[in-house]
């Protein structure tokens, strides 16, 4: 496969229940076991809150209903994912979860969690999950318009 020389548009699914926990995963994408948000590409024609819908629910099997895009991150060539080379756009989008029977059947997520926000940043974090984390643990959800994270290189 020919990877492009754009930039790869990708959605998370933030995703929080009624209990106030967050869902994070762990997938072989990202090195040594680190959790993450569970999310993947935006496909042409899709929204940015449809992809997140349909992310969560193949990852995860999961309904969402997206709340507000939280966070944007531009990514270039992450230490911590299993290709080199790659840059990411990574909309990071706050869900709630309308359902909560994590169902996990394919390759790409080989366990989860459901934690509370402050207990998360004790677990070992991909970098932009813990960008993510962070920003949430100290201004939740009163946040007005997305936090914007841009590469510096």
């Amino acid at each position: 496969m020919t990877r492009s020389k754009t930039p790869e548009l990708t959605v998370g699914a933030f995703i929080i229940n009624r209990d106030g926990d967050i869902l994070l995963v762990q997938s072989p994408k990202w090195s040594g076991g680190c959790y993450s948000i569970p999310g993947g590409h935006v496909e042409y024609g899709e929204s940015i809150f449809r992809a997140v819908r349909r992310e969560a629910y193949e990852e995860v099997g999961l309904r969402v209903k997206p709340l507000t895009l939280y966070m944007v991150q531009e990514v270039i060539n992450p230490r911590e994912f299993h290709e080199s080379g790659r840059h990411f756009i990574f909309f990071d989008v706050l869900c709630k979860a309308l359902t909560t029977s994590v169902r996990i059947d394919n390759a790409e997520i080989t366990g989860y969690v459901w934690v509370k926000p402050r207990e998360a940043l004790k677990l070992r974090l991909e970098k932009y999950t813990k960008n993510l984390l962070s920003a949430y643990v100290a201004y939740g959800s009163r946040v007005r318009g997305p936090i914007v994270k841009i590469a510096t290189r």
